[in-house]
């Protein structure tokens, strides 16, 4: 059984939605302010978090900064605002995704059993490594590794470097990234360069593995190409 951690201000709010994912199986959790948040992952593991921004003690922005390297599941943002510039804030430290208040219970559920699947897709693969030049992925155990260093990725950062090293050599759009990672019409498509631009920082600063395709997209060169 799969748990899930819901942390918002409005207690009304999160009973809600535990009520609800209880229903559809899942073992949930509430927390009410940030350092609840904080003290909950270092006593359990969970296998996504839903996290409000506006909290008291400690915000979730904050709260994910905190707990982003030290958790490996995927990262729901959950809040009022609507501006551009607060969703990329939010991808940059780590969120895998983002769902703005109002929204239908639904569509809550939906978004959840989405990023469930593809964590455990991911975590029951065929092939277990991919090894390209320097870097090294562990699909199974979620780990990437530069020279034998652990780099620490989000969840989302973990699946968009995996579809790239699965296609290696192949130049992909930024269409056929979105639609294979983000899955369905959750997100928006520039996030794509927002979580390159922070994979490149952690792991290719140099840009020798992600090429940028101009007009189209992105391609992870194959070892070859690397020498």
């Amino acid at each position: 059984m799969s748990k899930i951690l819901i942390a918002d201000d409005e207690k009304d709010i999160a009973e809600l939605i535990s009520d609800v994912l209880m229903d559809e199986g899942f073992e949930t959790v509430c927390c009410n302010d940030g350092e609840t948040v904080l003290e909950a992952v270092q006593k359990e593991a969970f296998d996504l978090i839903i996290l409000d921004i506006m909290m008291p003690k400690m915000n979730g922005t904050e709260v994910c900064h905190q707990i982003r390297d030290k958790v490996s599941c995927p990262i729901v943002f959950v809040t009022a605002k609507t501006q551009l510039l607060d969703k990329l804030v939010g991808f940059e430290i780590g969120a895998d995704d983002y769902i703005t208040k109002p929204f239908t219970i639904e569509e809550l559920v939906a978004r959840v059993k989405a990023h469930i699947r593809r964590s455990q897709r991911l975590h029951h693969p065929d092939d277990n490594i991919i090894s390209i030049g320097e870097i090294t992925l562990h699909k199974d155990s979620f780990e990437v590794y530069k020279n034998d260093e652990l780099i620490e990725l989000s969840t989302r950062e973990f699946e968009l470097l995996l579809y790239l090293m699965s296609n290696a050599g192949i130049a992909l759009s930024k269409e056929q990234i979105f639609n294979s990672v983000w899955g369905s019409n959750y997100g928006e498509i520039g996030t794509v360069a927002v979580h390159i631009k922070s994979i490149r920082k952690k792991l290719d600063p140099e840009e020798k593995y992600i090429k940028t395709i101009w007009g189209l997209g992105y391609k992870f060169v194959k070892v070859a190409d690397t020498l």
